[in-house]
């Protein structure tokens, strides 16, 4: 009786559905940017957006400091999704073939999502760094892009700085967690075919990531922009709470949610088409080289 070959990672499937997600991202941040760095400015307290509501605050910003001020940062920022995106999508997806399909459940999603987020968090965490660095509203940086802002601050601030943010980001591992345990949950229980379908499924389980994990992701975002000594996750939400009240913890949330949970759904659409269509590709000329033999 002849032997199976081995099960690897390193598949074509994989590398499809990888490329596929990195693609989808990139195509999605793209489309929803401006709601984005106003998120970020919100959670930084700038009073330039503090106050307006999303809308408000992109009119303010276009009449105030120009289109450029809504797309500060994004060719970096776009780049690192791409890359962070791959990393996650090849993770899961890769490791998920490895299981038998009979065995796949919920909480084989969850346990591979987690395993799937720590790897990107550790991995493409610097280059999360440099990208807030970029967003900010600062003249005169000594860098301009991803590899030589990852150098000069390891060089001026110590190695250890492009790791700042890493502890809410091991938390915010829950995030993806859940929206992929709640998409392929669905996914599995739902005959999903249209582009509508998806879209509503990645809304709708990004939604409720997106409220549950929102207050580890303003953290996230202060703790990458400290220079030096940086106090804890625990010790920042507090410090917010005690001087602003627990509605600090949602700042910007009203843009986040509209920014992500838009692009989410956007990407999720992007994605499961294009990996349709490839695997559809595939298959067609698996059968003509069949036919051909």
């Amino acid at each position: 009786m002849s032997k199976l070959p081995p099960k690897t990672i390193f598949t074509y499937k994989t590398l499809v559905h990888a490329t596929a997600g990195a693609a989808a991202s990139i195509f999605a941040m793209s489309s929803v940017y401006p709601l984005d760095m106003i998120k970020f400015r919100k959670q930084l307290e700038d009073k330039e957006v503090m106050e307006k509501s999303t809308l408000d605050a992109i009119l303010h910003l276009l009449k105030t400091e120009g289109i450029d001020s809504l797309y500060r940062g994004i060719s970096p920022v776009v780049r690192t999704l791409g890359v962070s995106t791959f990393v996650y999508f090849y993770t899961f997806h890769g490791f998920k073939s490895l299981i038998p399909k009979e065995l796949v459940n919920s909480r084989t999603d969850l346990f591979l999502s987690i395993f799937a987020g720590v790897v990107n968090v550790l991995t493409t965490n610097p280059l999360w760094v440099v990208n807030n660095r970029l967003k900010r509203k600062e003249e005169n940086l000594p860098y301009t892009g991803l590899l030589d802002g990852m150098v000069y601050i390891a060089t001026t601030e110590g190695i250890s700085t492009l790791w700042n943010g890493v502890a809410p980001s091991l938390m915010l591992v829950s995030n993806p967690a859940i929206h992929f345990t709640i998409y392929e949950a669905l996914k599995r229980r739902v005959n999903v075919k249209t582009a509508t379908a998806f879209f509503l499924l990645g809304a709708l389980s990004k939604t409720i990531a997106t409220i549950i994990t929102y207050p580890l992701q303003v953290a996230q975002t202060r703790q990458r922009l400290t220079r030096g000594p940086r106090m804890s996750t625990a010790a920042l939400l507090l410090m917010m709470i005690k001087k602003d009240g627990p509605s600090a913890l949602f700042k910007g949330l009203e843009s986040k949610m509209w920014q992500t949970v838009f692009a989410t759904a956007l990407m999720f659409t992007t994605y499961e088409k294009v990996t349709q269509l490839v695997f559809k590709i595939l298959l067609g000329a698996a059968k003509r080289k069949a036919l051909a033999q």
